[in-house]
């Protein structure tokens, strides 16, 4: 059987920020983690990709994102071409705008802490 995918938009090598919290609680979790920053060769010892058109195979069960709404909604196409499960829209990532465009481009949108959704409490 093999394990759930999810990308992270946002992915930081910073480990007190969200983007890197998330990728190692979903990798806690038993997910195969996907980092995507465009300026990280690797995170935690996982190569980071610049974008999911990168990803190999393509396919995530998961995007989860931690990036300003603004960017997100620059990256909807891109993340509808890797026909993800659910997209996570967590704190701060998320606007009417977002979720709008996202429901109209058929995406399965989560508004919510993927972290907390692996059963993390991330740090106050």
């Amino acid at each position: 059987m093999s394990k759930p995918t999810v990308a992270i938009i946002g992915a930081s090598r910073d480990r007190g920020k969200y983007g890197n919290i998330s990728l190692r609680a979903h990798r806690d979790a038993g997910y195969e983690v996907f980092p995507i920053n465009p300026s990280a060769g690797e995170i935690e010892g996982i190569p980071a990709y610049r974008s999911l058109a990168d990803l190999p195979g393509q396919l995530v069960d998961r995007v989860s994102l931690y990036v300003p709404p603004e960017i997100g909604v620059e990256l909807l196409l891109e993340i509808a071409a890797v026909l993800p499960k659910e997209v996570w829209l967590n704190p701060g990532s998320e606007s009417d705008a977002l979720i709008e465009k996202a429901q109209s481009l058929g995406l399965p949108i989560v508004v919510g802490c993927s972290i907390v959704d692996v059963k993390l409490r991330p740090p106050r």
